[in-house]
């Protein structure tokens, strides 16, 4: 037998356990492991130990990717901001030449009315209010804001948003008032068609509508009509757009058309509206009094002999 000094010869011939064996032991043993930690979760504190161990390992793992998203939402915010950039300045640059183009109509208007020696229009004053609630009465469609008589709203005062006519202050508060919106049925609003200068009176229907009534079949109204203000009420300032026309039933069983209209503004969809001031009738001319003919003396002719 050969042999070394300190050494013994490898044990070729020594054998463990059958694989079959071995593997029913660990199989066993998971099974085992798997229903106490099932039961009575025996694994718990070996399993956080294992998860702190590994939470640096996967935070280093996660890094690439999360940079990843970063540089991502970075250059994807940074063309979002771009753009947005651009649509700003054209914005900027197109009203800076409405504003530019205001200033000199409004000059040359001036300077018109006092060649024409035609009274100036009124100057639209308001002020800027927020919407606090709707009201709870169902079949109204009012609306309650946070500028009242100490703010100096009074009632019969028009109410706006950038588009157009919202409706009107019908009810004030010391805090509060009550502003009734065009599509409620008990409001009406005078109106002219832009296209065509018919003047009508165009009332609320209810949900979110609004239609043009007693208007003859053959009236020159069409389908994409923008309605304004007349003026004529001496409540609202002329022009101001108040809706559209979108459907148009010519009935020929009926001497009135059937006109339906959408508001345009945000009457049922707002967040802060303007409440304009209340308009202030022009004095009235003062009365002059008629000046009468002199009568004429009638001079005697004599006759000629």
């Amino acid at each position: 037998m050969i042999s070394t000094v300190g050494h013994s010869p490898p044990p070729f011939f020594k054998r463990g356990p059958a694989p079959f064996v071995r593997l029913f032991f660990f199989v066993s043993l998971s099974f085992v492991l798997l229903v106490a930690d099932l039961r009575f979760h025996t694994l718990e504190a070996a399993r956080q130990a294992v998860a702190i161990v590994l939470w640096p390992m996967q935070r280093i793992a996660a890094i690439p990717v999360e940079i990843g998203l970063d540089m991502r939402e970075y250059f994807t915010s940074l063309y979002a901001l771009k753009i947005e950039n651009d649509r700003l300045r054209y914005r900027e640059l197109t009203t800076a030449n409405r504003l530019l183009r205001q200033g000199h109509l409004e000059e040359e208007n001036h300077r018109l009315r006092a060649l024409l020696d035609m009274r100036e229009r009124q100057a639209a004053e308001g002020h800027v209010a927020e919407i606090l609630y709707a009201a709870r009465d169902p079949f109204t469609r009012k609306i309650i804001i946070d500028k009242g008589s100490g703010a100096g709203i009074e009632a019969g005062q028009p109410v706006i948003d950038e588009l157009g006519v919202i409706g009107q202050v019908t009810r004030t508060y010391p805090l509060t008032s009550e502003v009734t919106l065009l599509t409620d049925k008990n409001q009406a609003i005078p109106i002219e068609v832009q296209r065509s200068g018919l003047r009508a009176v165009l009332t609320g229907a209810g949900a979110g509508a609004m239609e043009l009534r007693f208007l003859a079949a053959n009236a020159d109204v069409q389908t994409g009509d923008i309605l304004v203000t007349s003026g004529l009420d001496g409540i609202y300032l002329p022009g101001l757009p108040v809706a559209k026309v979108v459907n148009i039933d010519r009935n020929n069983l009926s001497a009135f058309a059937r006109i339906d209209c959408a508001p345009i503004a945000g009457v049922e969809h707002h967040g802060e509206v303007l409440i304009l001031g209340k308009r202030i009738a022009p004095p009235l001319p003062p009365e002059t009094e008629p000046v009468l003919a002199k009568p004429v003396k009638k001079t005697k002719t004599r006759k000629m002999p």
